[in-house]
């Protein structure tokens, strides 16, 4: 997976069949699903893969509790059966969590009880573990850290977890690997039309070297996420708005906060939400909100009024009461939620169901959904895109299809930070062992090596500072001090591999500081401990 491999691939393919526009989790899935099928694809995406949105999730797949208690069976219904094949094709980066609500009232643990066997009951043969009830004493033994005042009951329930950033890497190899092509940093600028207003194409520019690029198409497919606007400007300025963004926020807590291997889900918070508390790279991951916003952003930030919901909530719940100072990063994160008809909608009557839209001009739009059904979303997108440019119909294969780096669960060790790498760990450890700089830790109080730094730059098109530390490995979202402290030791790194500049080592140090601020509540100097 190298950039300038598939940058030259362009010159030699005079038509594709499809384009993907947005190399979050609806592009790479709708370029794999095309790719799988037989069609000549190439995906483009202006930033890194996961960029946006899809390197923002909470770290769930999941069928969505909460769109059960919504009476939304169908989306719930789905949701589970994509929960269970994506822990089948991708087993390295999804796995079995265990979720505990804790119950403050003597009838919660029968209602939640309830509910849960319903999930359960709606995963049917790729259920991953039956609900149980738990007592007090089980609940504190299982949740040190649970507050302890009033609590009655716990029920137990099996979801999944994955690592967001990674599997979009895993999937952006595996339609190379399938044939396809994925390029980052190749911004879509103008959709191309023939005399008919018909797309043929689009016109796409290098973000390094601000070349431009016109490639033909059969079918061009719009899946950018929060962007979707922006693209359908692109087709018709008379458009109307198919998408609303709405904002969630996580804080990432030291382990001392949650002492166990089993999440936190409070269903009810003071306004209705809900609320997780997951244990992910040995932190604690809290969140999130949903509030709608007016403006899209690559880089949202979280609100003063949803850091003090978070923060007020979890001390609520936590015998350890987080502050300010206690947050190691907080990032943000746009739901491209399909708009809703009437205004003054709040975000909890927005369906999270996704939509496929088509233009006359025969851009195809995907709008909506969740990571957790990507690759439905995917299917219905490529399948909607072949029906309206008359293209050869095959079916799709991705439902059984294994992406790259997976292995059987069983051989998946989880006690190395390494498992998410799948069945490139044996080749990411003999580059661990060719050389002792690689051995060493990215950064003194995590357990990243530079191997995978140097990893990324070879195998997985990183190209920046950013690229690395916040979606290879997962520093940035962890601990932004962290982070900061270890830009110039990454920039290094990429200037050696990649021959740039002691100027492009200070541009791009300085650039990533200044983003990385971003995620903290409290200011910090970078220490530099190269």
């Amino acid at each position: 997976m190298k950039r300038n491999e598939e940058l030259s691939k362009l010159a030699g393919v005079e038509e594709w069949d499809f384009i993907v526009i947005g190399g979050g989790a609806s592009g790479l899935g709708s370029a794999l699903d095309a790719t799988t099928r037989g069609f000549k694809t190439l995906l483009l995406e202006s930033h890194d893969f996961a960029k946006a949105t899809s390197s923002r999730s909470t770290k769930l797949v999941h069928g969505g509790v909460r769109y059960l208690a919504q009476g939304d069976i169908g989306l719930v219904k789905e949701a589970l059966k994509e929960r269970g094949l994506l822990a089948k094709n991708a087993a390295h980066v999804v796995k079995n969590q265990s979720f505990i609500i804790p119950n403050y009232t003597w009838w919660g643990g029968i209602y939640y009880k309830i509910g849960l066997s319903i999930y359960d009951f709606l995963a049917g043969k790729l259920s991953l573990g039956k609900t149980r009830y738990i007592s007090k004493a089980q609940t504190i033994s299982k949740l040190p850290t649970i507050e302890q005042n009033n609590l009655a009951s716990g029920v137990v329930y099996q979801d999944g977890q994955f690592d967001d950033a990674r599997l979009a890497i895993n999937l952006a190899q595996t339609i190379i690997e399938k044939g396809g092509s994925a390029i980052n940093y190749l911004k879509v600028v103008n959709l191309l039309k023939n005399d008919s207003n018909k797309i043929i194409g689009v016109t796409a520019e290098d973000q390094f070297t601000q070349k431009q690029y016109t490639i033909k198409a059969k079918a061009v497919v719009n899946a950018t996420g929060v962007f979707t606007n922006d693209i359908l400007n692109m087709n018709n300025p008379k458009h109307g708005k198919f998408v609303v963004p709405s904002q969630g926020i996580h804080l990432v807590l030291d382990k001392s906060f949650l002492k166990s291997n089993d999440a936190i889900m409070i269903p009810k918070t003071s306004d209705g939400r809900v609320l997780f508390v997951v244990p992910w790279h040995d932190r604690a991951l809290v969140g999130t909100t949903d509030t709608l916003l007016k403006d899209e952003s690559f880089e949202p930030r979280a609100l003063e009024e949803e850091i003090n919901f978070v923060l007020e909530t979890a001390r609520q719940y936590l015998s350890k009461k987080p502050t300010r100072e206690d947050v190691k990063s907080v990032f943000a994160g746009l739901r491209p939620l399909a708009a809703p008809k009437g205004e003054g909608k709040n975000t909890k009557e927005v369906s999270r169901s996704h939509k496929v839209i088509t233009s006359e001009t025969g851009l195809t739009s995907i709008i909506g959904g969740k990571w957790t059904t990507y690759r439905k979303m995917a299917e219905d997108t490529i399948d909607k895109a072949i029906e309206i440019q008359n293209l050869k119909q095959t079916p799709s294969v991705t439902e059984h299809l294994s992406i790259h780096g997976n292995m059987n669960a069983d051989q998946v060790d989880r006690s190395s930070h390494l498992y998410v790498y799948g069945s490139d760990i044996p080749s990411l450890q003999s580059l661990q062992q060719s050389n002792p700089a690689y051995a060493k830790k990215i950064h003194p109080d995590h357990e990243f090596t530079i191997a995978e730094a140097v990893w990324a730059i070879r195998h997985e098109m990183a190209e920046t500072i950013e690229d690395i530390l916040a979606r290879r490995v997962r520093l940035l979202f962890l601990d932004a001090r962290a982070a900061i402290d270890s830009a110039g030791t990454i920039a290094k790194l990429i200037a050696e591999e990649k021959n740039h500049s002691p100027e492009w080592i200070a541009q791009q140090t300085e650039e990533f500081i200044a983003l990385a601020k971003g995620y903290l509540l409290i200011p910090y100097s970078p220490r530099n401990i190269i």
